[in-house]
């Protein structure tokens, strides 16, 4: 197993979010590591829901789900929901400092790999 250091940062570098994650292969996509990061998220978020801190899975699910404790969280709906949040600039990755930008570009996966996710704030008004 690789392991693989993801952190959330954001746009003046301050770091609020930090999880590891594991991968098989050493060579992974930009697909395959957001789809990792939603797994991951939602198992985190089933085990201790109030200790949940903001990811890419979307809190207004989440919300919902509180409402219908049965309900499971749809995995394809929240990687679909960041898949275009990453294609339409929602937010970026940086993979070593180096900014990836498409879902198949693959990347080196070991201990010293580190990855930034970097969330944009949409400007008031536009």
């Amino acid at each position: 197993m690789h392991t693989l250091q993801i952190k959330d940062e954001s746009t003046s570098g301050e770091i609020l979010n930090e999880l590891l994650l594991q991968f098989e292969s050493e060579y992974i996509t930009v697909e395959q590591l957001i789809k990792a990061r939603i797994d991951a998220e939602i198992k985190r978020y089933e085990k201790d829901a109030e200790g949940y801190r903001k990811g890419l899975v979307q809190s207004g699910h989440l919300e919902k789900r509180l409402n219908k404790p049965n309900k499971q969280i749809d995995a394809e709906k929240q990687l679909y929901v960041a898949l275009k949040s990453f294609k339409e600039n929602g937010f970026f990755i940086l993979v070593d400092d180096e900014q990836v930008d498409e879902l198949q570009q693959k990347f080196f996966v070991d201990e010293s790999t580190v990855v930034s996710f970097i969330k944009l704030t949409p400007l008031i008004g536009g």
